[in-house]
């Protein structure tokens, strides 16, 4: 069959990481826009890349472009798309929207232009007056921006950051999208010592563990696009069973955290436990200011509290100060922090070596970047 295009959602900042993840997994025609990553591939790769990709939101696919000043054009250019090559007689499929800077500002009425027209072109294939979708679910977006429409079918369903490993949340859990690219920003890998002294349920230490262990973080769930008739199922199998010969449970993890909340500390054993690493993730109930990790050339990285009121703030304030302090102890750790502070240098007692701009889900934050020597090579052949 021709090539598919797909597109590799994620959040604003993090277009660069899922392109070198697509690009670690062979895929060379990669394109990057805002939020988005284009590249080609076969139904094999829909299966491999929702499997694989840590720091994307989800696998699109992209049914058509073209201008929609009018809902006439609108109209017409859906219907000119194959859907009936993806939504048999039977298919669930609700049509979501969005709009900006474009004369088609009503996103409801978009959709509902949307949806008319595939049931008018399924109508033509499928020899039907009448779906009853309730089938496969084939979630189909609209995306109307500057006077263009942008067509896809979603093939993963809940979002990519929804690994399976986590039952239970604290107040702010970090997206698990965001830890895994937070730590891929970083100089980490397995051979070194990692460690999170504000680790609340746990989250960027179970991410470090699946990039440790090479463990594709959708093993533990299930996609849209696995119950649909033109996938064959056998490619689903293919592709997970590729997935957990990869898997390197052999190498030793040292991947250690603490809390303040004891709270934040069951809920991450919990994760921990149901992510499998119960015997090779250490946490604990301790002031970030007394945290002392073990051995030398580590990575700290962490996302401290953000102060919303005053006295917050100035706990904050405090919590970051002592951050700073406890780092000049330790002269060979690299140290990351994910904040909305916008004194964090300030406070920490030194500017960073870089900062990138990134969201916490609507919250804009800088990643502080503090780069402490690598392991001589002889310690640590894979830097």
């Amino acid at each position: 069959m021709a090539q598919l295009q797909l597109i590799a959602t994620s959040a604003m900042g993090l277009e660069a990481v899922v392109a070198r993840e697509l690009k670690q997994l062979g895929y060379e025609d990669v394109t990057v826009e805002n939020g988005r990553v284009f590249f080609t591939g076969d139904y094999i790769d829909i299966c491999r890349c929702n499997l694989w990709l840590r720091s994307s939101d989800r696998v699109l696919i992209k049914m058509g472009e073209f201008p929609a000043t009018t809902f006439d054009e609108l109209f017409e250019g859906t219907k000119a798309l194959p859907w009936e090559e993806w939504i048999p007689a039977n298919g669930e499929f609700p049509v979501e929207g969005r709009s900006h800077k474009s004369q088609l500002s009503s996103v409801p009425a978009s959709q509902g232009i949307v949806k008319k027209a595939i049931v008018e072109k399924l109508k033509l294939t499928h020899n039907t007056e009448w779906f009853p979708e309730n089938g496969a679910r084939y979630v189909v977006e609209v995306i109307l921006l500057n006077d263009r429409a942008l067509l896809t079918l979603d093939t993963t369903g809940p979002g990519l950051h929804k690994r399976g490993y986590r039952k239970l949340v604290t107040e702010a859990p970090l997206k698990e999208t965001l830890a895994a690219a937070l730590i891929q920003l970083s100089r980490w890998n397995v051979s070194r010592p990692f460690y999170d002294p504000c680790c609340g349920s746990g989250t960027m230490l179970i991410e470090a563990a699946m990039i440790g262990w090479n463990i594709a973080p959708g093993l533990r769930r299930s996609f849209n696009s696995e119950n649909w008739d033109v996938i064959p199922h056998e490619l689903w199998e293919q592709a997970r069973e590729e997935a957990f010969d990869a898997v390197r449970d052999d190498v030793p993890l040292q991947i250690s955290g603490s809390d303040i909340d004891p709270e934040a500390i069951e809920v991450a054993q919990a994760a921990i436990k149901s992510a499998g690493f119960a015997k090779d993730i250490e946490v604990s109930v301790l002031p970030a200011h007394r945290a002392r990790p073990q051995g030398e050339y580590g990575v700290i990285i962490t996302n401290p509290p953000y102060g919303e009121r005053l006295s917050e703030e100035k706990e904050v304030q405090k919590l970051i100060r002592s951050l700073g302090r406890s780092y000049l102890e330790m002269p060979t750790w690299s140290f990351f922090a994910i904040t909305s502070t916008k004194s964090f240098e300030d406070a920490f007692g030194r500017k960073a070596d870089k900062r990138r701009k990134l969201f916490n889900g609507r919250i804009e934050t800088q990643y502080y970047q503090y780069l402490g020597p690598l392991p001589p090579r002889n310690q640590s052949p894979q830097q």
